[in-house]
């Protein structure tokens, strides 16, 4: 009489004897057209790993599914296997976390015109390095100085990959082996843990710093002031705020100090935004041509933050300091490619519309997007929601508060409404049930990215705009939740 043993041996034979080949699977109907949609290589290559993964279940659980026979459930396996593997690893995404200019969501959406530019500058060789008007090697600054310097009203200006580039750039040039004095209270940690006295120490400059965290007086900086200075640095602190028992001192008092020592004066921004954001209904931000009017004599700010552009760091000012920038050897290891340079000067462009900048600026639309319109869109989706929720949990309109983000006006909230949903199961598997409701949003196909607070995952809606609603709808149809 056969043991139990030897009976189980003999079902694995035949589990693994009835596994079909790769060519019984690569010459199936179905499989033809895979491969027609998604070339041989690839099919080949997910067949092999769907048949290892059975051989694999045989061996390990002695399973095998009865349907593997049949050519569907074949087809449909490859079919999602081949979906998952040539789905890009940088994918669209619902921003609906309430934070605006998201770091790692990118920050700024680019307009429609920059694009364009962009597809432009991809697609047909472009005059990126070559003057048109003498037909000889042309600079690529060219490209977008002259607009800077007609918006901020700069002697000069050039552009980085990012603004810690341009910071890095700057006092590299103009401070390597000499000192560069900078108030206590400003000695910021940027995203990803990148800190400004790092920054100065890996420029090749001497940190010194003056005052104390919350207090730094104009005295502070005169009598640090020696020959081994080469300027004074005025970072403004975009991403915290100090409140309180405070003190700084002017840019105009800092600028004064600075030219009566013949040294530049110079501001890290770092956010920078060309417009007047308090004549927008919005909090206060400084701006690049206000510290010109201070007296600074080199100013750098990001172009993909509040100026609502692609990832750049932008340095203006005056046209001698600029100059030897651009001579440094490294600008040309921190210098940006033709797209930056055709998304930027489309961005730029739309400065000169003042009018009109909020309706076709993205970043500025997006936060001074009215409550009422963003209330509205929050009435259209929760029907929706409400049935791609049923059973699971409950959908609620509720006021909340959006924040401007990547560094900026920190403290600053913006009013905003939300959709509020809450897992029917409460007291003991709320958590665990407001954690699935969060990852199947995660989970579509174009993610969905809420925030969890106060016992409620939260659709904030202001970033949602009309043109997106319509396909967001659709796609709840395919959310999936088990209970």
């Amino acid at each position: 009489m056969p043991s139990a043993q030897s009976n189980t041996a003999s079902a694995t034979r035949a589990m693994l004897a009835a596994i079909p080949s790769v060519d019984r699977v690569l010459n199936m109907a179905a499989t033809q057209a895979l491969i027609f949609e998604y070339g041989r290589m690839p099919v080949l290559t997910a067949i092999r790993a769907m048949l290892t993964e059975l051989r694999d279940n045989v061996a390990q659980a002695h399973i095998l599914p009865a349907d593997i026979f049949a050519e569907p459930a074949i087809n449909l396996h490859l079919q999602s296997r081949l979906q998952q593997a040539s789905r890009p690893a940088l994918r669209p995404v619902y921003n609906l976390t309430g934070t605006v200019l998201h770091t790692n969501l990118g920050r700024a959406q680019l307009p429609d015109v920059a694009i364009q530019a962009v597809i432009d500058a991809m697609t047909r060789p472009c005059n990126l390095e070559y003057d048109i008007d003498s037909g000889s090697r042309g600079d690529r600054d060219n490209l977008i100085e002259p607009l800077l310097r007609e918006l901020t009203g700069a002697e000069a200006a050039t552009v980085v990959n990012n603004n810690a580039a341009a910071v890095f750039l700057a006092l590299n040039t103009l401070g390597l082996r000499r000192e560069v004095i900078v108030s206590r209270g400003e000695l910021v940690e940027i995203g990803g843990s990148f800190r400004v006295p790092d920054i100065m120490s890996r420029a090749g400059c001497k940190l010194k710093e003056v005052g104390t965290t919350n207090r730094t007086h104009l005295k502070d900086y005169a009598e640090s002031i020696s020959g081994k200075t080469a300027m004074l640095l005025r970072v403004h602190t975009s991403n915290y705020a100090i409140q309180g028992f405070t003190a700084s001192v002017a840019e105009k008092d800092l600028a004064a100090l600075a030219h009566q020592h013949g040294l530049p004066f110079m501001v890290d921004l770092g956010s920078g935004t060309l417009a007047n954001l308090k004549k927008l209904g919005l909090p206060n931000e400084p701006t690049p041509q206000e510290s010109l009017a201070n007296g600074a004599d080199l100013i750098t700010f990001s172009g993909d933050k509040l100026l609502g552009g692609p990832q750049a760091g932008i340095i203006i000012g005056r046209k001698d300091l600029i100059a030897k920038i651009k001579k440094n050897p490294l600008k040309r290891a921190l210098r940006v490619d033709k797209m930056t340079y055709a998304a930027l000067d489309a961005v730029l462009r739309l400065y000169r519309d003042p009018e009109r900048l909020t309706q076709n600026l993205p970043t500025l639309r997006l936060l001074t997007r009215s409550v009422m319109e963003i209330d509205s869109t929050a009435k259209i989706l929760l029907p929706a929601v409400e049935q791609a929720l049923a059973g699971h949990g409950t959908v609620a309109i509720k006021p909340c508060q959006s924040q401007i983000g990547s560094g900026s006006l920190p403290i600053d909230l913006l009013s905003s409404v939300c959709l509020s949903i809450t897992p029917q199961v409460r007291g003991k598997g709320e958590g665990s049930a407001l954690k699935k409701i969060e990852q199947a949003f995660r989970q579509l196909p174009v993610p969905v990215l809420g925030r969890i607070t106060d016992g409620a995952f939260c659709l904030d809606v202001r970033c949602l705009e009309e043109k997106y609603v319509h396909e967001f709808m659709v796609q709840l149809g395919q959310l999936t939740l088990i209970a």
